[in-house]
């Protein structure tokens, strides 16, 4: 990455985690935490979010959500909206995570939604795109990655309020991990295409993460890359030791 991009490496929690152990994971990476250079962000699941955002409040350590709804209160059972998030004390909100695109069947113009919502409520979307190993054996990658920019980033996305994941599905929880070539040719072009979305002023400042299965034992090489700003870390998240590694190799 470059000087004028902060790295961000950010844990999606997925489905796990009761309070006790939370408690205990997120104390120990706001411990590790102190003195590191780049930004930490944790992602509960929802009902984990006030026990762990009262562990890393007034430290260097964000709260984040894995998703909401786009609707504003009412009658949503099962949903939850993006005020109640900020009322828990979130800063940033993945949305348009593979396993919701692909168990839930949001589209591009859903995920699109819910990332304008985010950022009318004054926070960070962490917007996430990736192809599936078909696409990357019938060489689509970068037109896939085109087609989701397209269809899921905000014409009002900055790099204040907008942070991009790369996700190949195929890497995702499967311990493949993306060259840092291929990874980093990848990120390039994200980049580039969202120029003719956006303006190079923003995208030169916009954070691109990848999230393929990245691990302490890969995380220098990644991170070393151009355009690799960070890291959405599942499996690798849930120890703290390990979250901890990925940072402290940047």
């Amino acid at each position: 990455m470059t000087a004028d991009r902060k790295t961000l490496i950010a844990g999606n929690w997925k489905m796990n985690g009761l309070r006790t152990d939370a408690v205990a994971l997120a104390q120990n990476i706001v411990d590790g935490a102190k003195g590191l250079d780049c930004e930490l962000l944790v992602c509960p699941p929802y009902t984990l979010l006030h026990t762990v955002g009262d562990v890393v409040k007034s430290t260097n350590v964000m709260l984040g959500a894995q998703d909401t709804d786009i609707a504003s209160f009412g009658a949503h059972t099962g949903d939850v909206c993006v005020e109640m998030l900020k009322d828990a004390g979130c800063t940033h909100v993945i949305v348009g995570h593979s396993e919701r695109r692909t168990d839930h069947g949001e589209s591009d113009a859903f995920v699109c939604a819910k990332a304008e919502i985010v950022h009318a409520a004054g926070l960070i979307a962490v917007i996430c795109i990736g192809e599936t190993e078909s696409e990357r054996e019938q060489g689509m990658t970068m037109a896939t990655m085109s087609t989701q920019l397209d269809g899921s980033v905000p014409k009002g996305a900055t790099a204040e309020n907008t942070v991009i994941a790369y996700e190949p599905v195929w890497a995702i929880g499967t311990g493949k991990t993306a060259t840092p070539k291929d990874a980093e040719d990848v990120h390039d072009h994200i980049r580039t295409y969202l120029t003719t979305k956006l303006s190079s002023k923003i995208t030169n400042g916009m954070r691109i993460l990848y999230g393929g299965s990245m691990k302490p034992g890969n995380a220098a090489e990644l991170l070393s890359q151009t355009n690799i700003d960070g890291g959405l870390i599942g499996g690798a998240a849930l120890k703290a030791e390990d979250f901890l590694g990925i940072a402290k190799a940047d």
